[in-house]
């Protein structure tokens, strides 16, 4: 939910352009200022870890956004074979970094700890001018004066970044103050850049030239273009194609202080308001490889339940128990499949975190609808904000005080206001409120036992902003109007150099201050740091929280939906995109942010499906839930003042969600597999094309379409009024996933415009893939007991080749996912078609936990074969079956769409069910078959 939400972004511009100005805001240019002469390196050696470690002397001090850093220490070391620190802060003093007890690293060695006893006068030797520091896949090269760096992939030479500066160049060299620090890159005009979020994209998934990329948590709906969103990921990856090559590398900078990105097309130059320049370099080469080691360092993304992959219904109003009641009751009436019903504040009593309204949500009758819904399997979820109402009588509150968790200003809580009015704000970076915080989730578990928890804004968002009071004589909020605006009495802090840092990031697009609307940055937190430093990770500093909080509470799997996040936050929470429009270029605009949050390390990501405000229309709804309903985390929700707009409402749309969440779920094993992938190798479950065909450059912008795994594309209807969809279909053979009998079959590249009346989305399998299916259900616990299909797909008519898949699964309730706990299964499946036979096998690992549960394949379907002469041959376990009699097969010859092949006219390709089998899937098996 966000305050401003329903003003336009023009109208939210101008008018924060107007308070800026009343209250003196001075907008600086956005011109280049030319910066002093950088760093000269004076020392460096081999540091006691493997490592090197230097000192660098400011070359030609000056005073522009302050003083220059006199001395700076350098620590550069190769942590992996794929993974290059370097590490560039203060030599004299301690200065912030991303808390080590967030996110896991080892500590720079100090340089007292290299020197030991010696002086640095007498320690070091004359530096060479140039010199590299090789390692398994990655060079780093240092010049000494001025202080620059390369690394450089070893394997080509290629230069992945390179710090030097030109006299010509738009940006500086090396800069490093306490509260401004510059630093850049040149970069080939063929690199193709991904990342740097949050924001919304309207050029699609690219990093486009010339945009702003700012990076600092703010409740800022997603309406806004290029602005600074809820979540702060400083990396990005860089593809490049070089005769046909592709490599791929990850940069990250680990900095949470405000940020400025500048990218120009041959450059890119940061511009930090504080912290170190803490950079990780991870090789790749493949897009896979580098999210594969990126996520190994930041942490792997959670494990999700199995229900959190169906479907969610949310919405800002639902004002008591029977209308929830209602809406459970109609999707079921309607057909729809829901696994999750969620409340926003409704149920809450006067929007107090971790309280009942005992009016509308009387306890009695919540637990006995929680009673009747998880029966059948359902699942039950509610927001929770980090503000604590200043309420005497309120227990949080109470025990908060008691324990002293609040972040300070002066001395006292910092005074705030958001929906229950004053609040103060937790300090997750104190490990007394973690230990608090953790005690009031079990409070309220034992009150209402719900399945997860919703943290929303927790950017930290702030309806008023500077030093606030609660105003005498008058009730704040008045109850009666919007629960937006500030009604509590504040004045302006600026006074220090936190609260007015002398360079001006472009925050909210107009560089607004950055203690607007949220906490004042010169408020403190634990230990005495400052609210400057820690902002933007107080959103991941909350799931880390939570997530232990909810892990201890029955030892339970949890499920966490963050609105902030940051480098690490999908190790603990899934990300929703925040506060969207009914729009079609939402609509557009939500793929490419669910992808880019793939490739931060957040795989569970979805958008508000329908639009969070205004109404959307029939049309428009139809088209979203075509889309959600293959997102990773697919919920509908809506807005306080909006229509209603459940997927019954409309019965067009009732139709399409019947087709579109019909196909998920019978995919969720494939969906669940694709979770099991992205917490052991931090795979994406939403994927660009590019991932599975990376030497296809025309494919690196590609916005519109998307991958689900490897092989699963979807081609959505982004356009109103549209009937048809132009799609591009990367090379090979492509099954459409709900008639198998339509194939499209192409040598080269090629665009294809394909019929897409109101209620059909297009959805198509790739060649040489296995996927597992089942027949789908209303409920994913009623359709995880369902029967096994697996499809197999193979080049239409050709011989000699393999296709491949995989299932895992488990008990999902168990907090970790992994195998070898006695309570999960993992299977490979392989096909081969090759001299006229047809062989299709499986090799299990852990097969009790599958066995117990009785499941089995009752179907297999193989598209892109030439039929078979009626003799199948079955083994399980290596032993044939006594009576295959059972077993029947149909085919049907394929269709082809434009054929853009004019060889599969000479071929004729099948597709063939084979049905009546009861193979185990806990045990091995073969089926063969003569073509």
């Amino acid at each position: 939910m966000f305050f401003s939400s329903f003003l336009s972004p023009s109208s939210l511009t101008s008018l924060l352009i107007l308070i800026l100005c009343i209250v003196g805001v001075d907008f600086v240019s956005t011109t280049q200022t030319k910066i002093g002469q950088g760093y000269k390196l004076i020392s460096i050696e081999k540091s006691q870890d493997g490592g090197l470690i230097g000192l660098l002397q400011v070359k030609e001090k000056n005073n522009i956004y302050g003083l220059d850093i006199p001395h700076l220490k350098l620590y550069v070391k190769h942590e992996t074979n794929n993974r290059l620190r370097i590490h560039i802060t203060d030599a004299e003093e301690q200065r912030w970094e991303v808390p080590y007890n967030l996110l896991q690293r080892n500590t720079p060695p100090s340089l007292k700890q290299n020197v030991g006893g010696k002086s640095r006068k007498n320690l070091f030797s004359s530096v060479a001018a140039e010199s590299e520091y090789f390692g398994n896949e990655l060079i780093f090269n240092y010049k000494n004066d001025p202080f620059s760096f390369s690394v450089k992939r070893k394997s080509n030479g290629e230069i992945l970044f390179n710090s030097s500066f030109d006299d010509s160049d738009s940006y500086n060299n090396l800069v490093f103050k306490d509260q401004y620090l510059e630093i850049s890159t040149k970069l080939p005009q063929n690199a193709s850049l991904y990342g740097l979020g949050e924001n919304t994209q309207p050029h699609g998934i690219k990093i486009y030239p010339n945009d702003p990329y700012t990076l600092y948590t703010t409740d800022q709906p997603a309406i806004n273009l290029n602005m600074d969103l809820y979540g702060s990921h400083p990396m990005y990856m860089d593809l490049r194609n070089v005769n046909g090559v592709a490599n791929a590398h990850v940069v990250l900078l680990l900095n949470s202080n405000g940020m400025d990105v500048f990218y120009k097309g041959d450059s890119l130059t940061y511009k930090v308001i504080g912290g170190v320049l803490d950079f990780y370099f991870f090789s790749g080469p493949t897009p896979l490889d580098v999210v594969d080691q990126y996520t190994s360092f930041i942490g792997r993304p959670a494990p999700m339940p199995y229900w959190s992959f169906g479907f969610h219904q949310c919405r800002w109003g639902y004002h008591n128990l029977s209308v929830i009641e209602d809406v459970v009751e109609n999707y079921n009436k309607a057909k729809i499949p829901l696994d999750v019903i969620w409340n926003d504040d409704d149920h809450m009593d006067g929007k107090k975190d971790f309280t009942l309204n005992p009016v509308n949500y009387p306890r009695p009758n919540l637990l006995a609808f929680l009673d009747k819904i998880r029966a059948r399997g359902m699942k039950y979820i509610v927001i929770v904000d980090p503000g604590i109402s200043v309420n005497n009588t309120y227990g949080v509150y109470q025990r908060g005080i008691a324990n002293d968790v609040f972040i300070k200003y002066e001395g006292k809580p910092y005074l705030a206001q958001v929906w229950p009015g004053a609040v103060n704000f937790p300090d997750f970076l104190n490990p007394k409120t973690v230990e608090w915080w953790g005690d009031e989730i079990r409070r309220f578990h034992e009150l209402v036992p719900v399945d997860g928890l919703w943290i929303d804004m927790n950017e930290i968002s702030n309806f008023c902003s500077g030093l606030c009071t609660i105003p005498e004589g008058r009730i704040c909020p008045t109850g009666t109007g919007p629960g937006w605006i500030c009604c509590l009495d504040c004045k302006n802090i600026t006074n220090t150099r936190w609260d007015d840092p002398p360079y001006k990031i472009n925050a909210s697009g107009i560089q607004a201050p950055i203690g607007y609307k949220t906490i004042a940055t010169s408020a403190v937190h634990y230990n005495g740091v400052k609210e400057y430093d820690a902002h933007s990770i107080y959103g991941f500093s909350q799931s880390i929280a939570t997530h232990k909080a909810l892990q201890g509470l029955e030892g339970k799997r949890p499920f966490i939906l963050s609105r902030s996040t940051f480098v690490g936050s999908g190790h603990y929470a899934a990300h929703w995109t925040g506060d969207n429009r009914g729009t079609w270029d939402d609509l557009r605009y939500s793929i490419s942010t669910v992808l880019n949050f793939g490739l931060f390390g957040v795989p569970m990501v979805g958008a508000d499906i329908c639009g969070f405000y205004p109404a959307p229309t029939e049309e428009l709804c139809n088209r979203w839930i075509e889309v959600g309903a293959f997102y990773p985390f697919s919920r509908d929700h809506a807005n306080y003042y909006s229509p209603r707009q459940e997927l019954y409402q409309w019965e067009s749309v009732a139709e399409s969600a019947r087709i579109a969440l019909g196909m998920r779920y019978k995919l969720l094993p494939y969906f669940y597999t694709l979770n099991y992938d992205a917490h052991t190798t931090g795979a994406p479950i939403a994927r660009p094309l590019f991932f599975s065909f990376p030497t296809l450059p025309e494919l690196y912008d590609v916005s519109t379409q998307f991958l689900v795994g490897s092989s699963v594309m979807v081609s959505p209807v982004l356009d109103q009024g549209k009937t048809e969809v132009k799609a591009l279909f990367p090379p090979g053979t492509w099954y459409n996933l709900f008639d198998m009998t339509q194939a499209i079959v192409t040598k080269d590249l090629h665009y294809l415009t394909l019929d897409a009346p109101l209620n059909v989305v297009n959805v198509h399998v790739y060649q040489n893939t296995i996927i597992p299916m089942q027949r789908g259900g209303m409920i994913s616990k009623e359709a995880r007991t369902t029967p096994f299909t697996l499809v197999v797909t193979l080049p239409s008519g050709t011989n000699g080749i393999e296709a491949k898949g995989n299932l895992f699964l488990d008990d999902d309730e168990l907090p970790e996912m992994k195998l070898g706990n006695g309570h999960s299964t993992y299977i490979d499946f392989h096909a081969t078609a090759s001299n006229g036979t047809v062989k299709l096998w499986s090799e299990v690992q852990e097969s009790k936990f599958a066995l117990d549960k009785g499941w089995f394949i009752e179907k297999v379907i193989v598209l892109g074969t030439n039929g078979t002469d009626e003799a199948f041959e079955i083994n399980i376990d290596g032993q044939p079956i006594e009576d295959a009699s059972r077993v029947k097969y149909s085919t049907t010859e394929h269709k082809y769409i434009d054929n853009l092949d004019d060889e599969v006219d000479k071929r004729k390709s099948m597709m063939m069910d084979i049905h009546g089998l009861e193979l185990p899937l806990g045990k091995n098996f073969v089926v063969s078959w003569k073509m």
